[in-house]
């Protein structure tokens, strides 16, 4: 919080002024201070917007000072401490700081070097909802997250489903903390600072990039069994009413939870890998009786299905459902001998994917957690020993010191403006006062990645102006669904080489590409890297000014017990108890709705450590690693429930399937045309009485409010409801879906757009996607600044299509390309088809 002299920490000379209230605006600061830069928080005269002992991690290692905005005074006194910031963060409606007096256009008009962050709920240039109270689950329901939220739930019948997790504030937190760091490297380099909008419902529709795609023509083989019986019932016209048992019997074997002997539940996910789903078998002791019975293991799964031996490959998902039934009743038998925690160390050591179901009290207190930093202590004023999430990304040279954060402090303005006024400040030179260039123009990343965070933290780069080559194996180690479904979109901008890695020749090809690379980025665990001759000494031996990320699922700044362990944003959903609390109890847990819930979080993670990194380097000459992991994350997607401390109350955030929020005035209700989603405190309650037909609200007990609003919302249209309600400031919304809000926001791709002026929602609809099939995606638009530029995204190459571009590049010649290509050194494709069918 205050200037150690003799701090590694890479952002140790910079000054934030935090106004942030809730969740994402005091995380981004919170980050920041993590990372060493020096952070006031401010709050208004009567404290917190959100009263929460969340806000003991969101404010730690921040000096907290009390100021009104709304005098003079107080204004005059922000003013004063915003002329000694480099950076300062709000995250109120488009123009309440400004209204106040605190205006970040013309404040960099003043200071160009000057950097401006406003996170609000909605795009400042979305009229319509601009202006709404927008609380986490009023942005949730109107971007569709809690409608057909998860295959299980839609089969269910139970249409829209709540959850707590604060999925826009922490994809807003990532995107925004690395947006601020990306122009403050920039600076380096330019003098300038920026202007910066990142929209949380933006930032939520990023996160939601996965499951919001749509692929016209999507071939069979890739459609699950759940997929499949939803697309039945509604031809035929069947209620959607499976029960949890019987939809565990339309889950994949390698993709679903199993009773161990001690009875907890046991999270196995290998589907997709070559090896994962054959080791998992073997260990269980069953592989050689299943290949006897006809389980196949088809060459080259790449193929059209039509010319595979049978209709099955192991390692391929999904698996046709007698296949599916029949090893799903064998692994059964075998997990019910040994306990979850038996089975956790044999998949780990096994080097396969699995991991026992926990609620999240036990992940706070567990021995990985504790031992690898995970989790901290922090000895709070108001709470005393408190248990929190970790460093969220952190740099090998400096991580040490983040594990130890200073508990928040009050103090007087004169103390905050104090602690600013000790580091002295080191202004770049401007270089080029009307620059308007890519934060990351000339920087060239290599992308070893595979899977879903890894490639989409460099994805992410893409945008402002990193050079990308991405590398994969010469024959494929995941399935179509794993790298070709999931690379339409983060393969986006960058060219594909394939290449044998592991052959001395390929070897070297990596080797030349690592040696002309600004940054290399990895998602592999401290063995694989060692392994790969990529650890600290390796690189500088390589290329000793190149800046090496890795990210990986359970790593802490310490090691751990399971550190080496492989896994995936399942296993992270499982071990911390986000499945336990989606499903409800230890033997009905399920996977949290969304495709890559933790994944996108912990990309956009390891996209802040290489901004960090940069920056450092650029700041001091000095080069460091970045680390993340998925298990790092985990703490923002949980951080108003994700905190201990000597009397803290129950862990009883919303659970399970039937939970509707947190209470009568935070809920779904029907209307007469479908679901709005109401989200008030109680000492807003005054506010009904200015909405007509719910005049009477307040003088209505507690315990009777549902039955006093439920009958007077179904009467009424739900968009009807929002507008009334909204005009009285009370936070509501329709309850969207994905494919609404798709259809009615797309437009012709073009190849200049990015969707930043086009409001809160943005999708392209590339008719002639290199793939032969008609792609809508949404656009790459969270990111908002007034002076650095934002690249339109290029439509995803097919796997392979830039490897003899790329091997000229480096001075191969035609003929020797054409010798790799034979000898399996290099590929140019994996399939005949973009997407296999």
């Amino acid at each position: 919080m205050a200037l150690n002299p003799h701090s590694n920490l890479p952002l140790k000379d910079v000054k934030v002024i935090d106004f942030g209230q809730f969740i994402a605006g005091p995380a981004v600061a919170m980050i920041l201070a993590d990372l060493g830069a020096t952070v006031v928080h401010v709050d208004p005269p009567k404290g917190p917007l959100w009263t929460s002992p969340a806000n003991a991690t969101l404010n730690r290692n921040k000096l907290i000072v009390s100021i009104d905005l709304k005098q003079q005074e107080g204004r005059e006194q922000a003013l004063a401490l915003i002329e000694e910031a480099d950076i300062v963060i709000e995250s109120f409606r488009p123009g309440v700081m400004a209204r106040l007096g605190i205006d970040f256009t013309a404040l960099r008009e003043e200071r160009p070097e000057l950097i401006t962050l406003s996170i609000p709920g909605f795009a400042s240039n979305d009229e319509l909802r601009r202006d709404w109270h927008a609380f986490e689950s009023v942005i949730a329901a109107n971007s569709g997250v809690f409608t057909d939220m998860g295959l299980n739930r839609v089969l269910m019948g139970i249409n829209p489903s709540f959850s707590p997790l604060p999925l826009g504030s922490a994809y807003g937190t990532m995107l925004a903390a690395s947006s601020v760091v990306l122009a403050l490297q920039a600076r380096e380099r330019t003098g300038l600072g920026d202007e910066i909008e990142v929209p949380l419902v933006c930032a939520l529709m990023e996160g939601l990039t996965y499951n919001s795609i749509r692929i016209d023509g999507l071939p069979e083989r890739y459609k699950t069994q759940r997929e499949k019986e939803i697309e039945r019932r509604r031809i035929e016209g069947l209620p959607m009413n499976l029960s949890y048992d019987e939809l565990q019997e339309l889950l994949d074997p390698f993709y679903r939870s199993y009773k161990c002997k001690d009875g907890r539940m046991f999270y196995v996910v290998c589907p997709s890998h070559n090896q994962h789903a054959k080791r998992c078998l073997k260990v269980l002791g069953i592989y050689d009786e299943l290949v006897a019975e006809g389980m196949n293991e088809e060459p080259d799964t790449y193929r059209p299905v039509s010319e595979w031996a049978s209709d099955m490959s192991l390692g391929v998902y999904p698996l046709p459902k007698h296949w599916a039934d029949h090893i799903a009743a064998r692994m059964k038998e075998v997990f019910i001998t040994r306990t979850s925690k038996e089975w956790e160390k044999i998949f780990g050591r096994g080097k396969f994917p699995g991991a026992p179901q926990r609620w999240l009290q036990e992940w706070i207190h567990d021995d990985h957690a504790e031992t690898s930093g995970l989790m901290v202590e922090v000895d709070d004023p108001e709470f005393g020993v408190m248990t929190q999430p970790g460093p969220m990304v952190w740099l090998q040279g400096s991580g040490a010191e983040m594990l130890s954060p200073a508990p928040r402090r009050w103090v007087n303005y004169q103390e905050a403006l104090n602690a600013l006024l000790r580091i002295e400040t080191k202004l770049p030179r401007v270089r080029a006062k009307n620059a308007r260039d890519g934060w990351l123009e000339g920087v060239r990343v290599l992308d070893l990645c595979n899977v879903i965070a890894g490639p989409h933290s460099v994805a992410y780069l893409a945008r402002f102006g990193a050079e990308i080559i991405k590398i994969d194996p010469a024959k494929p180690f995941y399935d179509c669904w794993n790298t070709v479904i999931f690379g339409l979109s983060h393969m986006r901008s960058k060219r594909s080489v394939l290449t044998d890695v592991t052959q001395p020749r390929g070897r070297e090809i990596l080797e030349e590409l690592i040696r002309q690379s600004d940054v290399v980025v990895w998602n592999a665990t401290d063995k694989q890297v060692s392994r790969m001759g990529l650890t600290e000494e390796g690189m500088k031996r390589l290329n000793p000014q190149a800046i090496f990320c890795q990210l990986d699922c359970f790593s802490g700044v310490l090691p751990g017990p399971r550190t080496n362990y492989l896994g995936y944003d399942d296993l992270v959903q499982a071990t911390t108890g986000i499945m336990l609390r989606f499903g409800g109890s230890m033997d009905t847990p399920e996977e949290h709705a969304h495709v890559g819930t933790i994944d996108v979080m912990c990309g956009f993670g390891a996209s802040l450590g290489i901004a960090t990194a940069l920056y450092q380097k650029l700041k001091t000459g000095r080069v460091d690693r970045v680390k993340t992991s998925l298990s790092a994350l985990s703490g923002l997607a949980q951080m108003p429930f994700c905190y201990d401390y000597e009397r803290r109350g129950l862990f009883d955030e919303p659970a399970g399937r039937e939970v509707n929020g947190y209470d009568d005035l935070s809920r779904f209700y029907s209307a007469s045309d479908g679901i709005l989603l109401i989200s008030a405190y109680e000492q807003e309650l005054h506010k009904f009485a200015n909405v007509e037909g719910l005049e009477g609200l307040a003088e209505v007990p507690a315990s009777e409010r549902a039955a006093f609003l439920a009958p007077r919302f179904v009467t009424m249209r739900a968009l009807d409801w929002v507008e009334r309600l909204q005009a009285a400031d009370i936070a509501a919304a329709v309850c969207e879906n994905l494919e609404t809000l798709r259809s009615y926001n797309a437009h012709p791709a073009d190849e200049h757009a990015t969707g930043i002026d086009r409001g809160s929602y943005s999708f392209s609809v590339y008719e002639d996607h290199p793939s032969g099939h008609v792609i809508t995606q949404l656009d790459p638009y969270a990111i908002r600044p007034r002076r650095g530029r934002i690249y339109p995204m290029v439509p995803s190459e097919k796997y392979g299509a830039s490897t003899r571009s790329v091997l000229e590049e480096l001075g191969h010649s035609a003929d020797d390309i054409d010798r790799l290509i034979e000898d399996g050194v290099v590929s140019e494709s994996w399939s005949r088809e973009y997407l296999p069918s």
